[in-house]
């Protein structure tokens, strides 16, 4: 068993897929959209959280506005919530445009991705074959002399 595994290890050695720097250039550029695309995701995950906390000031905003109007206040008070109000509303506005072309972008790099994957693994799946091929034409080529050298070895006798 352990003659075979070193057999292959030596034709293994012997092979040489004429496409390999293709391929290690196709997954070097496959891994650096992965860290693209990671570090995109990340800023909309930021984004969301931004506006998530945006959202939960303006709530609280809205919580003193009521507390206020139930307890009595004056005209000022009443306007600078107003306004208060309604500049985190567009806050919210303008930071959910922002996550809405972060999102596209993260699209955008992901579908970079899925097409660099499916290129790098034509050249995987290619390697693949070619040293199946290699290791059939070994063992052929290994039967062969097997053949040859039993027939030579009956001859003898």
């Amino acid at each position: 068993m352990t003659q075979q595994v070193r057999q292959k290890e030596e034709s293994m050695k012997k092979f040489q897929y004429r496409l390999e720097t293709v391929l290690r250039y196709k997954s070097q550029v496959l891994d650096d959209l992965k860290v693209q695309h990671a570090a995109i995701l990340q800023s909309v995950n930021r984004k969301q959280e931004e506006i998530n906390q945006l959202n939960q000031r303006l709530a609280e905003y809205g919580s003193d506005f009521d507390k206020k109007k139930s307890t009595g206040a004056s005209i000022e008070d009443f306007k600078m919530f107003d306004i208060c109000i309604s500049r985190m509303e567009e806050c919210i506005d303008t930071e959910k445009e922002k996550l809405k072309e972060l999102q596209i972008k993260e699209q955008k790099k992901k579908e970079e991705v899925i097409e660099a994957k499916t290129d790098t693994s034509k050249f995987e799946k290619l390697k693949e074959k070619k040293v199946e091929e290699y290791n059939k034409a070994a063992a052929k080529e290994e039967e062969s002399f097997i053949e040859e050298f039993v027939i030579r070895g009956l001859g003898e006798t």
